[in-house]
């Protein structure tokens, strides 16, 4: 096996960990914000909680129903998220947002855990299941009330 398929087949066990035993998979009672976020292609359904304190995302937790990526990008999703600032969490889920559009690199060092979702940029369906999580955390930074959705 090369060096180039080795590193697939590590990321690969990344996704599968983070999908089969998900990090902060809780409702957060008395969360300071929530979001929930739809995907109605693949039936991806999830909240997002968040437990601020001052201006820092002192916890991410999620929790819902959705495929493998949606899951395990969720649980990355909640890891990179917890301790960072509102500013920086919010650049961290545009950083990831523009990664799995095609549109940059992943600036920031902490998310290198997210480069074994990258291969889902191949394949337009399966990036929504990545984005939901991101993309919902993006709406309880917000404060917004709106249901995030993967559809226009």
């Amino acid at each position: 096996m090369n060096a180039a398929n080795e590193l697939q087949e590590v990321y690969r066990k990344r996704v599968l960990d983070h999908s089969r035993q998900p990090h902060n998979r809780q409702r957060l009672e008395n969360a300071d914000r929530t979001a929930t976020g739809f995907n109605p292609l693949c039936g991806d359904k999830i909240s997002v909680y968040l437990s601020l304190q001052d201006t820092t995302v002192e916890l991410a937790t999620f929790e819902g129903t959705g495929c493998a990526i949606c899951t395990a990008s969720a649980s990355m999703m909640t890891d990179a998220l917890t301790g960072q600032s509102l500013p920086e969490a919010s650049k961290m889920v545009a950083s990831v947002q523009a990664m799995f559009n095609n549109e940059a690199e992943l600036e920031h060092e902490s998310l290198n855990e997210l480069s074994a979702l990258e291969g889902v940029r191949n394949y337009p369906s399966r990036v929504k299941c990545a984005l939901l999580a991101w993309t919902t955390a993006q709406a309880a930074l917000n404060d917004s009330k709106d249901q995030v959705t993967t559809e226009k």
